[in-house]
């Protein structure tokens, strides 16, 4: 099954290849051609290393050529073709199509998982400002505690932050309830706290109601998400881009899990001590599990 011709995500990259045709040189016009001819779902597995041997080029052209032409990079054009790709092609469709793409040869399996993690990392890399980072920590080191919340594939991103938000003396909690449930979650949240929301895309009424909770009682918010920075910026102190996946190759919760991890990191530089104190806390508790005879 096919994505119809007149998808949205494939009518522009042919009308914006068309527009810039002139400025681009005979390698990246090479490139061009291929992107405008090849299937979708083709473009959509391809890595830029295939993309440059099909074009007769290089991945270093095709990058090039994917940015001269307005896009960030691969990922990014893949990212506006999946969206036409999932809502027109049903998930056991989309699987067929993954299993045919890398077929029963277990070394382009390998290759293709590592080299759409690195493409994503490295799209993660480039999206989220420097300031936005700075403005998460800055907003988390002065909360009183950390509600992290993440649902279905956003879920495990939320569970690691607040997990190993604890292993470094913050108090937090993690929240994946949806609709009514969530209000008992939301009671607890109080001025001085902050909401991470882990979230790629689908706007859900539960991401306006955290928002609009945590203004009304002084607390904050930080967005980590692929889609929604833009649509909800001005409701929090830092959107975080975390790439989701175009092919469902690799895990949507990859990016989510870590940008939670640089947050950790940078927490427990700036409160050293208290990092460290709780570690050495939490050392002795596992020992005393592991032996209890040894107990004082």
């Amino acid at each position: 099954m096919k994505i119809p011709e007149n998808g949205t995500a494939a009518t522009r990259l042919r009308a914006v290849i068309r527009a810039q045709w002139d400025d681009l040189s005979t390698s990246e016009r090479a490139v061009a051609q291929h992107l405008a001819s090849a299937p979708v779902e083709q473009l959509l597995f391809a890595s830029a290393q295939e993309l440059g041997a099909a074009s007769s080029t290089s991945n270093a052209t095709v990058v090039r050529a994917l940015q001269r032409l307005g896009y960030a990079g691969l990922p990014a054009l893949k990212r506006e073709l999946a969206n036409d790709f999932t809502a027109a092609v049903a998930p056991e469709e989309r699987l067929k199509q993954r299993i045919a793409h890398v077929g029963q040869d277990l070394e382009s399996i390998w290759t293709d998982v590592f080299d759409e993690a690195q493409d994503r990392v490295d799209h993660a890399r480039r999206l989220t400002e420097p300031e936005a980072f700075k403005r998460a920590v800055a907003a988390l080191t002065e909360a009183r505690e950390v509600f992290c919340y993440g649902v279905a594939a956003s879920e495990p991103g939320a569970r690691h932050l607040s997990l190993a938000l604890g292993r470094i003396g913050r108090r937090s909690r993690f929240v994946s309830e949806t609709g009514f449930a969530l209000a008992d979650q939301l009671l607890a949240l109080g001025q001085g706290d902050i909401v991470v929301i882990f979230q790629p895309g689908r706007r859900l009424v539960e991401l306006t109601v955290m928002m609009e909770r945590a203004r009304a009682v002084g607390a904050k918010a930080v967005l980590v998400t692929d889609e929604l920075g833009e649509e909800y910026a001005d409701h929090v102190e830092a959107v975080l881009t975390a790439p989701h996946t175009p092919t469902g190759i690799t895990a949507e919760s990859l990016t989510g899990l870590i940008v939670a991890d640089a947050l950790l990191l940078a927490l427990a530089t700036l409160d050293e001590n208290r990092a460290v104190e709780t570690s050495h806390q939490l050392t002795a508790l596992r020992e005393q599990l592991l032996h209890p005879k040894r107990r004082p």
